[in-house]
């Protein structure tokens, strides 16, 4: 496995690792590897000075490993798996996130951005199998309309950490010169469909952020060839619902992996908008760094085809705790309680699913 912690040419040290190996070589072999791509690698486009905050567990910034035609995936196992989750703990109250929220408010008051991505930090004492916590959320991501990729959810392992994501986000994928990402935002409990269609506020964020897709892509795919055949479109997706659109467009010949992957990383959805400047003011306003939320995770081909999710809806299991990030972008109409409970939201389908605790109610 190839784990890389800092963020300097990351992606093209990874395409390289990824070519030494022989993965990229013509033929009739179909080599494939999972991918974990970490929010931190956002590190390299930021322009303020100012240092990022510190992480909350030790995760490399890249992690990738080649799967041979035999590999058997675990995912496939019946052996029961038992894990134990503590008491949660958050980084930050609700006052201070909401705090933050109105830190945003001003900031797009002024001109600077029009829409920030904030999110908390949870973590617990966890005692067992990483493994159980992916048995758990199976049938959260086979409940969605569309689950991602061939499971909805994946797994993977380090040398002393595990990542289980089950985001029913795409932020990358490619089949052959097309290449598509189907950014989500708006968000109500299930059952919550007619609200959301009716909710100007979230219709607006989430066009914000398709213009973003729409303008990353266009940077590696053929002039003209850009556009968003899906818009606005309400999917139930790991125990809410959500607003959904696909932006795709045809791949310029000769754009590889490292290039592709810098022209849209980190997703538009996790971060706000305009991107650069919505990641200098994460950075400053979050007390944890992001861990293994709202990075990448999915699997990339030895022909160029690729299948990634955004890891929103992610645990990371590290030193005996387990983490979950939760949170939402924020623009001018936000409310600082409303977004609050819609990380709420999000969370609790989840931590049901995996048979945890929810945070005690004077934490929440």
């Amino acid at each position: 496995m190839l784990e890389l912690w800092d963020a300097g040419d990351a992606f093209v040290r990874m395409e390289d690792w990824l070519s030494s190996q022989g993965f990229f070589r013509s033929g009739g072999e179909r080599l494939s590897a999972d991918l974990f791509l970490g929010y931190g690698l956002s590190q390299s486009i930021r322009r303020a000075g100012t240092a990022p905050p510190p992480e909350p567990c030790r995760l490399p910034l890249v992690a990738c490993v080649v799967r041979s035609d035999n590999y058997h995936d675990e995912r496939d196992d019946d052996v029961p798996m038992l894990c134990e989750i503590g008491d949660w703990e958050r980084t930050w109250s609700a006052a201070e996130y909401g705090a933050a929220v109105g830190a945003v408010r001003e900031a797009i008051a002024a001109g600077g951005v029009y829409q920030v991505n904030l999110v908390q930090h949870l973590s617990a004492p966890f005692a067992g199998d990483p493994g159980a916590l992916a048995s758990g959320l199976r049938s959260l991501t086979q409940s969605s309309d569309v689950p991602f990729a061939d499971a909805g959810w994946r797994l993977l392992r380090g040398d002393g950490w595990t990542i289980v994501s089950a985001s029913p986000e795409v932020f990358l994928a490619r089949r052959g010169d097309r290449v598509w990402t189907m950014p989500i935002k708006g968000t109500r409990p299930a059952g919550g469909r007619a609200e959301l269609r009716a909710s100007a506020k979230d219709a607006a964020e989430h066009l914000m952020i398709v213009d973003l897709e729409r303008n990353d892509l266009s940077r590696v795919c053929e002039p003209g060839s850009v556009r968003w055949p899906e818009l606005l479109a309400p999917q139930r997706l790991a125990g809410v619902e959500h607003l959904v659109s696909t932006v795709e467009g045809r791949l310029r010949p000769g754009v590889g992996l490292a290039e592709l992957l810098e022209a849209m990383f980190p997703g538009g959805s996790v971060t706000g908008a305009p991107k650069i400047a919505a990641v200098d003011l994460i950075a400053e306003l979050e007390p944890v760094g992001r861990g293994a939320s709202m990075g990448a995770l999915g699997r990339v081909y030895g022909n160029g085809d690729l299948e990634l999710a955004l890891t929103i809806r992610t645990f990371a299991v590290v030193d005996g705790r387990v983490h979950l990030w939760v949170g939402g972008g924020v623009v001018w109409d936000s409310d600082a309680a409303e977004e609050v409970e819609e990380s709420w939201t999000k969370a609790t389908p989840l931590l049901a699913a995996v048979g945890a605790p929810m945070p005690a109610a004077e934490a929440r």
